[in-house]
């Protein structure tokens, strides 16, 4: 086998960062039971995308896997943003149940420190979207597949 590169070294770090990451984030949603509704089942069923777009480009590195990989991670990257809003009117709502004479700044702290939902954590799909994204960066799969283009068109 020959040594790994400096790059190709940091690219399966990454990639073992994302997968820890995402099989925590996974365990962790199954034990607090967030999949009640649809929007909590969101984080899990791309979770179960990136775990099958992952495998996909390990088994097979082409163009299609590592375009799939790219928007599964684009995805997770969009779910948190949405999550973080969800989590932040739950708790704003919670709180203003709790005592209607909230408001400003006042509301808005006790909103983000909520600790059911903790309204910071859908944070966690954005940070698991850019590893995959990092790790997808000039990846060798997608200069196989321009090589692959410029042998077709006779380059």
């Amino acid at each position: 086998m020959p040594p790994v590169g400096t790059t190709e070294a940091l690219r399966r770090f990454v990639l073992a960062l994302l997968v820890l990451g995402l099989a925590g984030t996974a365990i962790d949603l199954l034990l607090m039971g967030h999949y009640e509704s649809g929007w909590q089942l969101a984080p899990l069923v791309l979770i179960g995308a990136a775990f099958v777009s992952v495998g996909w480009l390990l088994v097979r590195p082409n163009a299609a896997s590592l375009r799939t990989l790219r928007i599964v991670m684009v995805a997770c990257v969009v779910t948190s943003l949405a999550g973080l809003v969800l989590h932040y009117r739950g708790n704003r709502q919670y709180q203003l149940e709790f005592d209607p004479a909230q408001h400003g700044v006042a509301l808005f702290w006790k909103v983000i420190r909520a600790k059911a939902p903790p309204a910071l954590a859908p944070g966690v799909m954005a940070q698991l979207g850019m590893l995959g994204l990092i790790y997808a960066y000039r990846h060798p799969a997608a200069d196989r597949a321009q090589a692959d283009t410029s042998t077709i068109k006779g380059e």
